[in-house]
């Protein structure tokens, strides 16, 4: 059995996959191929920009810890390894032009990754992505 090849995606295709999660307090459940999709999407347009900054509201620091690894890897950071462990609900920033990273604890209700794209140049693509699942490139 083959299988279809990819299509290559418009940067307009990846932005409106990804506009349907802008302002979603709660990141959904995504089936397999809708993960694919947004990985897609998601991974296309950070290439167009300079570097991306992450924030990430999950229920346990091991939760964010993995997201935040596992969203790095796949933007091309690496990820700190030295965050603490705290009670409850925390907040992950992590800024891949500098690698400056913070964890705090969290009262909001949000969950999931917020992902802002940064172009130093005017015009440059300038755009929050989310909030898209914890798990996305698990």
């Amino acid at each position: 059995m083959t299988s279809k090849p990819q299509t290559q995606l418009t940067v307009e295709e990846a932005k409106k996959i990804l506009s349907k999660y802008d302002f979603v307090d709660v990141a959904p459940q995504l089936k397999p191929s809708q993960k694919i999709s947004v990985r897609r999407a998601l991974t296309l347009l950070a290439r167009l920009c300079d570097y991306q900054i992450l924030g990430i509201s999950a229920n346990t620091t091991e939760e964010g810890i993995k997201a935040m690894e596992s969203y790095s890897r796949a933007l091309g950071y690496e990820p700190p390894s030295n965050l603490p462990s705290i009670e409850g609900p925390v907040y992950i920033k992590l800024n891949g032009k500098n690698g400056l990273c913070y964890i705090d604890s969290y009262l909001g209700h949000h969950r999931g990754v917020l992902v802002s794209c940064q172009s130093c140049s005017e015009g440059g693509m300038n755009h929050m992505y989310g909030h898209l699942p914890l798990d996305l490139f698990d």
